[in-house]
């Protein structure tokens, strides 16, 4: 159920990265006959995380990666980052951290490309000892 959540978090994120005219909630309509309730609340739990603390969580991906700057890394890669540090940092209930970084690395490996687990993971290793 969460990493079906994170999935759909990740792509709602994305989605209004390159449409900011749309609202995650609209899109979220769009899960409702195919998803359960606690999948979606979670999911939007995520959103509204990462929505409240971007500026937050983007200094922290910055700071654990100082050779790319935030812009420059690939929209999915940089989303799933986003989503696992609220959970490990921002979340009020934060996860463990190693459960997190798995989660992301999986996530990574589905939607981004060969290098995005190793990317989503380096990063995420650093923000963890910050």
């Amino acid at each position: 159920m969460r990493r079906q959540s994170r999935e759909i978090a990740l792509q709602i994120l994305f989605q209004t990265e390159f449409a900011p005219q749309l609202r995650p909630t609209d899109i979220a309509h769009l899960y409702e006959e195919s998803v359960d309730r606690e999948t979606l609340d979670y999911a939007s739990e995520l959103i509204d995380g990462v929505t409240d603390h971007k500026a937050d969580i983007d200094g922290k991906i910055q700071a654990a990666s100082r050779h790319w700057k935030i812009e420059r890394m690939a929209g999915v890669d940089r989303n799933i980052l986003r989503v696992a540090i609220f959970e490990m940092k921002f979340s009020p209930n934060p996860l463990k951290e190693n459960i997190v970084i798995d989660e992301a690395v999986e996530i990574a490996k589905k939607f981004g490309t060969t290098e995005s687990g190793a990317f989503v993971n380096g990063v995420l290793d650093q923000v963890s000892k910050g």
